[in-house]
């Protein structure tokens, strides 16, 4: 098994702002999907989760997936799995494992590349388990890019002029051609990324400070991340009217 590129997939949140109802575990909507299948009419019902991991399976540069599940909670991994096709779960390549998450999603991605360590993948793309219109195209664009680069994003240019607010008033102008959105996946060397976690994991204790992405820690601790086009297709799942958009 060639474990040199691996991917750790995010699914251990909370869905608060799905009123509770775990979005990862949903049954995506027959409607038609991107490559891969997701969502597609007349094929195996996939749900928010199976249709995130199926495209990354379906990637033969990857040999390792990580999937972080909710903590504290004894099905955890066993609702995951029942997520997933069954298909996924009888293959060899690539291998499927699972991690408890824990108090925020870097926590939760700390735990998945700890679990890691002992395959000593050279790279890794970490991916929101929420975004399960992700293309094969996507996946083997930021694969390349971070082959050359160590770490890279894919984003979105802004359509609308961004303002920064305090106290209810405007206190900044932001040029909308220098703010970008972010989008997953997010690619990265591991050893470098593993141990600016384990800094970023002393800082937090240490100063309270939150990191909310992996391109945050990497840009603290370890240098620049190179920006690649992300994809529209390519959102998120946050509240229930996102399944249906």
């Amino acid at each position: 098994m060639d474990t040199s590129i691996a991917a750790v997939i995010t699914a251990a949140g909370a869905s608060t702002r799905m009123g509770g109802v775990k979005k990862e575990y949903l049954t995506l909507p027959e409607t038609p999907g991107p490559a891969g299948g997701a969502g597609e009419t007349g094929a195996e019902p996939l749900t928010v989760l199976g249709a995130a991991v199926s495209a990354f399976a379906a990637c033969s540069r990857i040999g390792l997936i990580i999937v972080t599940v909710p903590p504290n909670a004894d099905n955890g991994e066993y609702a995951a799995r029942r997520a997933l096709p069954e298909r996924l779960m009888r293959q060899d390549v690539p291998a499927i494992f699972f991690a408890p998450g824990g108090s925020s999603r870097r926590v939760s991605v700390h735990h998945a590349l700890s679990t890691l360590a002992g395959f000593k993948p050279d790279y890794v793309l970490i991916h929101d388990g929420a975004r399960p219109w992700v293309t094969p195209s996507l996946i083997d664009r930021v694969i390349d890019a971070v082959l050359l680069h160590d770490a890279v994003l894919p984003a979105m240019p802004l359509l609308e002029t961004p303002k920064e607010i305090e106290g209810g008033f405007v206190s900044r102008h932001l040029k909308r051609s220098s703010v970008v959105l972010a989008q997953t996946p997010q690619g990265f060397a591991f050893p470098p990324l593993l141990a600016a976690h384990e800094k970023a994991a002393w800082r937090e204790l240490a100063e309270s400070v939150e990191y909310t992405d992996d391109t945050q820690i990497w840009g603290e601790f370890v240098g620049p991340v190179t920006v690649i086009n992300g994809d529209a297709g390519n959102r998120k799942i946050t509240f229930p009217e996102d399944l249906n958009t």
